[in-house]
């Protein structure tokens, strides 16, 4: 809550008397322990993700786009996301395979005001519920806090979207209500729901995240010692 009063005795938010606009996200590769990310190449990267999304079509059902039919398909997809910067997409690379397994975006980016959106997450079986996932998360997250100095970090999903809005949660988002009647996609209506990260909040979430994604938060099945909600405390 604002303690600030104006002249009028009304009350008003906190003074930003430094504040500048943000860098634009750019086409920067992000390297972790378990994955990369790179800015999608449709020569480099259509074969492996239609391979890896093409044995869970479901996922494609709160997607704007999909599911696709052939690599051809999901390659001319591939070459127009390529061409975006806003959305800015980019492709998640498994250190152990080399292939890529999935997509994620930067997107309703607005330098002004310090707000960015991860958007656009095709996230395939190959890494759902890995490692993997998390540091994909992560790395685009420490990139709009740390590198770019966004102040606002926010999560989107269709209100009927379970799992999105369990990894939110996961992920240190705070829900902020649903946005009823929001969009029209697929030829149906979407309830919004609102997730964020704001920026006195990443210090926590970032050493959650670091803690987490730690070798010795593992056993040696590669399972977890500790949950990510859990190291948030």
């Amino acid at each position: 809550m604002s303690t600030r009063t104006n002249e009028h005795g009304q009350p008003i938010g906190h003074a930003m008397p430094h504040w500048t606009a943000r860098p634009q996200p750019a086409g920067v590769t992000l390297t972790g322990g378990f994955c990369r990310l790179e800015p999608i190449d449709p020569a480099r990267h259509s074969a492996d993700l239609f391979q890896a999304y093409s044995t869970a079509p479901r996922g494609w059902t709160y997607m704007v786009a999909g599911p696709f039919e052939s690599e051809a398909d999901y390659r001319a997809y591939a070459e127009t996301i390529a061409k975006s910067t806003d959305p800015r997409h980019y492709a998640v690379i498994d250190l152990k395979t080399g292939r890529a397994v999935g997509t994620l975006s930067l997107m309703r980016i607005d330098p002004n005001n310090g707000v960015i959106e991860v958007g656009n997450v095709m996230f395939s079986p190959l890494l759902q519920q890995t490692p993997v996932s998390t540091e994909a998360q992560y790395l685009l997250m420490a990139y709009a806090f740390d590198e770019l100095g966004y102040r606002r970090y926010e999560w989107k999903c269709d209100a009927l979207n379970a799992p999105s809005r369990k990894t939110a949660d996961r992920l240190g988002f705070t829900f902020e209500g649903v946005f009823r009647q929001a969009v029209i996609y697929k030829g149906r209506s979407r309830d919004t729901a609102w997730f964020s990260i704001i920026d006195s909040e990443w210090p926590q979430v970032k050493a959650a995240f670091n803690a987490w994604l730690a070798a010795d938060n593992f056993d040696a099945e590669g399972r977890q010692k500790q949950s990510l909600k859990a190291l948030r405390g």
